[in-house]
């Protein structure tokens, strides 16, 4: 039995568990850098509609940043530091409907308790149900 290309080759769970604590150290940053134009603009935020509205700016921040790094070279820097790429399950780029299927399931699995990363482990392929769902994967990265 052959074995994948390096190019295609599954990362392990733990390296994609490690990547992801340093994304959320960079997107940290990213939500706070972001969030100083807007509670400017609205002075501060009194009205009853802010929360709202800035808890969806937020998401949409968020889903730009990764639906962006994932369809311009399939890698966020902590991802890169990882050595890991999310690719098609036939190893391509992504196209933007898949990142924003993996990026609005992945979310819809943060909200239900983290159902969405907790998958891998019941998974097959240890792949979380985001990546199975939209037809990816994150795979090792020679860079």
């Amino acid at each position: 039995m052959n074995s994948p290309p390096a190019s295609l080759q599954a990362a392990s769970l733990g390296r994609r568990l490690m990547s992801m604590v340093y994304e959320a150290l960079m997107l940290a940053a990213v939500l706070m850098v972001a969030a100083f134009p807007f509670v400017f603009a609205f002075n501060g935020g009194d009205a009853p509609w802010f929360r709202p509205l800035f808890q969806l700016y937020l998401l949409g921040v968020v889903g730009a940043y990764f639906t962006w790094f994932w369809t311009h070279g399939g890698q966020t820097l902590p991802m890169k530091t990882w050595r890991l790429r999310v690719v098609t399950t036939k190893g391509s780029a992504l196209r933007l409907k898949q990142a924003l299927i993996r990026y609005l399931v992945a979310m819809a699995g943060t909200i239900f308790l983290g159902f969405g990363f907790l998958w891998a482990v019941l998974d097959r392929d240890r792949q979380f149900l985001h990546d199975r769902l939209a037809g990816t994967k994150i795979v090792n990265s020679k860079r």
